[in-house]
């Protein structure tokens, strides 16, 4: 795994989503975290909005910038866990066009190092919609920081080999 420096780096319109029912726009420690890297890394931030644990509120709030052609990506952090009130999955399930498994499953083993079986609690997922790529993570500032540092920062540099996601977006949405 390499950047190729021959390639121009290019940014990617990133929308950043906090679910949750008690953070503020004043505490939101996991989407500042995520702001931060994505600005360090070029890239820019679309739009930042924080919901409640609500499916019908996370989905509406995904399919509006579904539909904005200045998102490409959507990353949101909270809500993947197993009570009663974590839905981001669901909403996301409801939305996307297809899902993409192996992000889950390689968060949860570059997890697993950090906190051994806990991860098991984690349904970090992705997907793509009409194009727009859909990634959610886990509440914690450590859990942004563990998908965005060892996927999310490679996979959304184009420069990134043997392949990205970037890559690929012109053709997200052939038939």
């Amino acid at each position: 795994m390499a950047l190729d420096e021959t390639i121009a780096f290019r940014p990617v319109r990133i929308a950043v989503l906090t679910v949750s029912d008690t953070r503020g726009a004043a505490d939101d420690r996991s989407g500042d975290a995520l702001v931060e890297r994505l600005a360090d890394a070029g890239h820019i931030l679309a739009d930042r909005a924080i919901e409640k644990d609500d499916a019908a509120a996370i989905a509406e709030r995904l399919r509006g910038w579904i539909a904005d052609p200045a998102v490409d990506c959507v990353i949101a952090t909270g809500g993947t866990g197993v009570t009663g009130r974590d839905v981001t999955p669901e909403a996301f399930a409801q939305v996307w066009d297809k899902e993409i498994a192996g992000f889950g499953e390689l968060f949860r083993w570059l997890s697993y190092a950090k906190i051994g079986t806990s991860t098991i609690q984690s349904r970090a997922c992705a997907g793509v919609a009409q194009g727009t790529y859909l990634f959610a993570l886990p509440g914690s500032t450590g859990a942004v920081k563990d998908g965005w540092d060892g996927i999310l920062s490679t996979q959304l540099d184009i420069r990134h080999r043997p392949c990205n996601f970037v890559e690929l977006m012109p053709r997200l949405t052939e038939r």
